[in-house]
C-alpha cells in the first residue's frame, strides 16, 4: 500500500495535487464538527478516568515500580509529543493570528493589542490540553491492557473487552493497519515541518538555498542519524537524546526570556493563561457554522486531525515508558505538565515576536507571510548573539526530528510485529527509512498542504477507532477496580480474622497461666 502511494504521488504529481486540494476542502467542511466534538470527548474522558476511583489503579499491577525517573519521563513525553511543532509554529502561528484574528474572536481587528491577546489564546487552544487529552487516552489504553493484562503492545489490544480473542483476527489486523497509516502520516507531517525549518535556518546562517532538493538531502541525513538511534534502542538512543534536547531547549528558552523583554513576557504568560481559561469553553465547541469561510479547516480541524493521526505513535511511546504510574498520575502527568510547558514556550517565543511586531521594532509578519519556516530565525535577528541562538535553534529542531523519527520507528515496529518489544534490528531500520521516504514524497507532492491532507485523511477514520477505545478502556478499568476492591476486601477480612484469632489465643494463654 505504501509503495503504491509513493509511486503514484511521484508519477502523477499534478493530478495528485488537484485531488489533495479537493480532499482537504471536502474533509474539513464535512467532518470539521466531528473532529471538534471528538477532541472534547477525549479530554472529558481522560479527566473522568483520572479523578474517578479508577485513578488509583496502578499500571503494571499493585506492586509495579516506575522504570524511569519523573524528570526523564516528562522529558520523553514532551520531546516525543510535539517538539518539532513547537519549534515550527511558536513564532509563526501567533503572528498569523495577529494579522488575521480567528473568527472565534468576533470584532477583534488585526495588528492590535486585542488581536495579540486573541492570537495567544488561539495558539494556546491548539497546543494545550486537547492534544494531550487525546494522547492520554491512547497511551493509557495501551499501557493498561499491555502491562495489567499481558496483551501485546498494539492498538488492537485496547479493544479486547469488546472483541475478545477476535483482536487476533481480521478486526484486530484492520485496527493496527489504520494505526500504522495514521502514525506514518502524523510523523511525515511533523518531519516535513521540521526539515523545512532546518533548511530555513541553514539558509539564514550559511546562505544554503531553500529548495525541495536540499530538504530531501536533509531528510536523508537526519533519517540516517535517527536510524542509528533506533539501533541503539530506547535507553541508549531515545532516552538519552530526549534528555539532552530538553536540557538544551530549557537553556534556549531561558536565554530568550532574559535577553528579550522579560517583564513583558512574564506578564503576557500570566495574562495569556487567564484569557485562555476564560475562553476555553466557548472556543472548544465553536464550529464556524454560521460563516461561509473555512478558517477552522486550515487551523483547528487540521490540528485535531494531526494530533489524532499522531496519537498511536505518542500514545504507544508514552505507554512504553509509563509502567509503574497510577492512572491518576499518568493522566495528570501527560495532560497537565506538558501543556503548561508548551504554554511557557509559546508565550516566550510567540510573545517576543508579538512585541517586536506591535512596537514597530521589526516586521516579523513579512517573514511569516513569505515562508513561515523562517519566522523563528527572522525573530532571532533582533536578539544579541544571533548566530549562536540560530545555531542552537537548528540543533533543537534536528534533535526533535531525530527523537520523533526514532521513537516513531520503534512504535511502528511494535505495531507491525504484533507488539514485540525486541524485534529484529533490520525491521526497525526499515521503518525508520520508510518514515523519511513518506515525508520526502509528501513534500515533493505539494509541501504543507499535502502534509495537512495526509493527516486529515488518516485522522478521520482513526478518530472513530479512538472514540471506541474510551468505552473499551472504561470496561477494562471498571473490571480491574472491581477485582482490586474484592482482593483488598478479602485481605482485610483475612487480616481481621488473623487479628481476632490472635486475640483469642492470647486470651486463652492468659487464662491458662492464671489457672
Amino acid at each position: 500500500m505504501l509503495t503504491v502511494f509513493i509511486l503514484a504521488s511521484l508519477m502523477f504529481a499534478d493530478q495528485a495535487s488537484e485531488i489533495i486540494d479537493r480532499t482537504l476542502a471536502f474533509t474539513t467542511r464535512t467532518f470539521g464538527w466531528f473532529f471538534i466534538l471528538s477532541a472534547n470527548i477525549f479530554v472529558l474522558a481522560a479527566t473522568y478516568f483520572a479523578f474517578s476511583p479508577m485513578g488509583r489503579i496502578r499500571i503494571g499491577g499493585h506492586d509495579a515500580k516506575p522504570e524511569f525517573s519523573t524528570g526523564a519521563w516528562l522529558a520523553m513525553l514532551l520531546s516525543a509529543g510535539m517538539g518539532i511543532g513547537l519549534m515550527f509554529w511558536s513564532v509563526g502561528e501567533p503572528i498569523f493570528h495577529l494579522q488575521t484574528p480567528s473568527p472565534m474572536f468576533s470584532g477583534v481587528e488585526g495588528n492590535t493589542p486585542e488581536a495579540a491577546q486573541a492570537a495567544m489564546a488561539t495558539t494556546f487552544f491548539h497546543w494545550g490540553i486537547h492534544p494531550w487529552g487525546i494522547y492520554a487516552i491512547v497511551g493509557l489504553g495501551l499501557a493498561f491492557f499491555s502491562y495489567n493484562h499481558g496483551l501485546p503492545l498494539t492498538i488492537r489490544s485496547i479493544f479486547y473487552p469488546i472483541l475478545g480473542d477476535r483482536i487476533y483476527g481480521f478486526w484486530g489486523n484492520l485496527i493496527d493497519v489504520l494505526s500504522v497509516l495514521a502514525t506514518l502520516a502524523g510523523l511525515a507531517t511533523s518531519l516535513g515541518l521540521g526539515v523545512q525549518q532546518v533548511n530555513a535556518g541553514l539558509n539564514y546562517l550559511f546562505d544554503i538555498n531553500i529548495s525541495s532538493t536540499v530538504q530531501i538531502v536533509l531528510i536523508a541525513v537526519i533519517t540516517l542519524i535517527a536510524t542509528l538511534s533506533v539501533v541503539a534502542g530506547l535507553d541508549g538512543g531515545v532516552k538519552r537524546l530526549s534528555k539532552w534536547n530538553m536540557g538544551l531547549a530549557g537553556i534556549f528558552i531561558l536565554v530568550i526570556l532574559l535577553l528579550g523583554p522579560t517583564v513583558y513576557l512574564l506578564g503576557s504568560l500570566l495574562q495569556n493563561f487567564g484569557y485562555y481559561l476564560t475562553k476555553l469553553p466557548e472556543i472548544s465547541l465553536w464550529t464556524e457554522t454560521f460563516r461561509e469561510s473555512n478558517w477552522q479547516g486550515s487551523w483547528t480541524v487540521f490540528y485535531w486531525a494531526w494530533w489524532i493521526a499522531w496519537s498511536p505513535f505518542v500514545g504507544m511511546f508514552i505507554a512504553r515508558v509509563s509502567k509503574g504510574r497510577t492512572v491518576r498520575e499518568f493522566i495528570l502527568g501527560v495532560m497537565v505538565i506538558p501543556t503548561l510547558l508548551s504554554f511557557v514556550w509559546m508565550s516566550i517565543l510567540g510573545g517576543a515576536a508579538l512585541e517586536l511586531q506591535l512596537s514597530g521594532a521589526a516586521d516579523i509578519s513579512a517573514a511569516v507571510n513569505d515562508n513561515v519556516a523562517t519566522a523563528l530565525f527572522d525573530m532571532l535577528k533582533h536578539f544579541p548573539f544571533t548566530q549562536i541562538l540560530s545555531m542552537v535553534g537548528i540543533v533543537l529542531v534536528t534533535i526533535f526530528f531525530v527523537t520523533s523519527s526514532d521513537s516513531g520507528s520503534l512504535v511502528v515496529d511494535h505495531l507491525t510485529s504484533g507488539g514485540k518489544l525486541d524485534s529484529p534490528i533490520p525491521q526497525r531500520v526499515f521503518w525508520a527509512v520508510m518514515e523519511g521516504v513518506v515525508a520526502a514524497v509528501l513534500l515533493l507532492g505539494g509541501g504543507l498542504k499535502t502534509l495537512q491532507t495526509a493527516s486529515l485523511i488518516t485522522g478521520l477514520p482513526f478518530a472513530v477507532v479512538l472514540l471506541c477505545t474510551i468505552y473499551s478502556l472504561y470496561v477494562g478499568l471498571k473490571q480491574e477496580l472491581f477485582i482490586e476492591d474484592r482482593v483488598q476486601k478479602e485481605l482485610g477480612l483475612a487480616r481481621e480474622k488473623h487479628r481476632v484469632d490472635g486475640a483469642i489465643e492470647e486470651w486463652a494463654d492468659n487464662n491458662e497461666s492464671e489457672g
